[in-house]
C-alpha cells in the first residue's frame, strides 16, 4: 500500500495596504472557479486591443475591464473582505436599502423599486497599480505560479535544467604547472 502526504492551505492569504488595511483570500480555489473568473478578465481585457494609450481607449470598454478585475479579485476572497472591496449600495429616501457586490446586480434591484432611487459605489478605491499587482500575486497564488506555495517536497517536482553551452573538456591556457593530488610540481 503506498501512502503519501499532500499540503492544503488552510490559513488565509492576506494583502497587506497598509493604512488601507488588509484584504483576505481564500487559502484554496478550485481550478475551474479560477479558470472561470479570470476567464472573465481576459474577455474583457481583449476589448481593449493592442492600445497602450489610455487617452484613446473607449471609457466605457476601460470601466468593464477594471469591473471585471475587481469582480475577479473578490471572488477569491474571503466574505468580509469581498464586502469591503467592491461594494454598490442601492440608496432610496437617503437610507441604504440593499447593497451588492457587483454594479448589474445593484441596477436590476434599483429597477424594481419606485420612486427616486440611486446607485452609490462604495467600493475600496485603490491605485490601478496596485489593482494590477493584486491581480498578478492572485494568479501566482492560485493559478500554479511558485509564490507562496506550501514549502513540502514534491517528488513530481522536474528535474533542474541544464545548463547553457557545452560543457569544457579543453586544457587550461596556463602553460604553469600547478599542483595535483598525488603528484608534485617539478
Amino acid at each position: 500500500m503506498a501512502t503519501r502526504d499532500f499540503a492544503v492551505r488552510t490559513e488565509n492569504h492576506v494583502a497587506n495596504l497598509g493604512e488601507l488595511g488588509k484584504l483576505e483570500f481564500i487559502p484554496e480555489v478550485l481550478g475551474d472557479q479560477f479558470l472561470d473568473g479570470y476567464s472573465k478578465v481576459s474577455e474583457a481585457q481583449k476589448a481593449l486591443g493592442d492600445e497602450n494609450d489610455l487617452t484613446k481607449m473607449d471609457p466605457a470598454v476601460l470601466r468593464s475591464v477594471y469591473g471585471a478585475m475587481r469582480e475577479f479579485l473578490a471572488s477569491l476572497m474571503v466574505p468580509e473582505s469581498a464586502e469591503r472591496f467592491l461594494r454598490f449600495e442601492v440608496i432610496k429616501g437617503g437610507k441604504t436599502v440593499a447593497h451588492f457586490r457587483t454594479r448589474a446586480e445593484a441596477d436590476e434591484h434599483a429597477g424594481e423599486l419606485t420612486g427616486a432611487v440611486r446607485i452609490e459605489d462604495k467600493s475600496l478605491r485603490l491605485p490601478d497599480r496596485v489593482l494590477m499587482e493584486l491581480l498578478e500575486w492572485t494568479t501566482e497564488l492560485y493559478g500554479g505560479g511558485t509564490e507562496d506555495r506550501p514549502t513540502t517536497p514534491s517528488s513530481g517536482s522536474s528535474r533542474a535544467s541544464r545548463r547553457a553551452g557545452t560543457p569544457s573538456k579543453g586544457s587550461s591556457r596556463s602553460k604553469g604547472s600547478t599542483s595535483t593530488a598525488g603528484r608534485s610540481a617539478r
